[in-house]
């Protein structure tokens, strides 16, 4: 997997676009998880890539929520992003705003993982300590089952993602759990910088 740009350029894009620290966070976060799962999953000679989609995953969604993916296409060739990147991005979207079906790997991570990284921030928030490096499992089962809590976070989108990679979901909850405590410091010290 080629990239025809780099990652100031792809951060500079997020921040053209998205100005809501919320979205940054989400950005960077998704970013990291990509990147701990492409080493997990031994793609590690890829792993600049899937950060990088995971890190413009959402590059449209705080100027047009109402095209998202759509939007993205345009956006993305601003930075001379090749066809399968762009495709990469706008699976995450399948079957919501997007036609584009999640084919490799890398692409179902980041349709399983997007949501789910928001629903463990959501989880992480109401924690006296505000992080995810104290969390258990346990805690973010039970606010998963928990339909009021974080009500935007779409569950069934989770279990999809968990079934298109054929992974049983408690596997996908702690990985991704564990990926983002091991990625926490990193990004809230990006943040700072941002």
């Amino acid at each position: 997997m080629e990239l025809t740009f780099n990652r100031n350029q792809a951060l500079d894009l997020l921040k053209k676009y998205n100005q809501e620290p919320f979205h940054i966070r989400h950005a960077l976060t998704v970013e990291a998880v990509m990147k701990e799962f492409a080493d997990e999953l031994g793609y590690s000679e890829d792993r600049d890539y899937w950060g990088l989609v995971g890190l413009l995953h959402d590059v449209d969604f705080e100027k047009y929520p109402d095209q998202h993916c759509q939007k993205a296409v345009d956006i993305l060739k601003e930075i001379n992003a090749s066809n399968e990147f762009i495709n990469s991005v706008c699976s995450h979207g399948y079957g919501i705003c997007s036609e584009v079906k999640p084919e490799h790997e890398m692409e179902k991570v980041l349709y399983a993982c997007d949501e789910l990284t928001g629903l463990i921030n959501a989880c992480a928030l109401i924690r006296p300590s505000k992080s995810t490096k104290d969390m258990k499992l346990k805690s973010l089962k039970k606010k998963f089952k928990s339909l009021n809590f974080a009500a935007g976070c779409d569950r069934e989108i989770i279990k999809n993602g968990a079934e298109l990679l054929d992974w049983d979901l408690n596997n996908l909850l702690s990985s991704t759990l564990e990926h983002m405590k091991t990625t926490e410091d990193n990004i809230n010290e990006e943040l700072e910088k941002i």
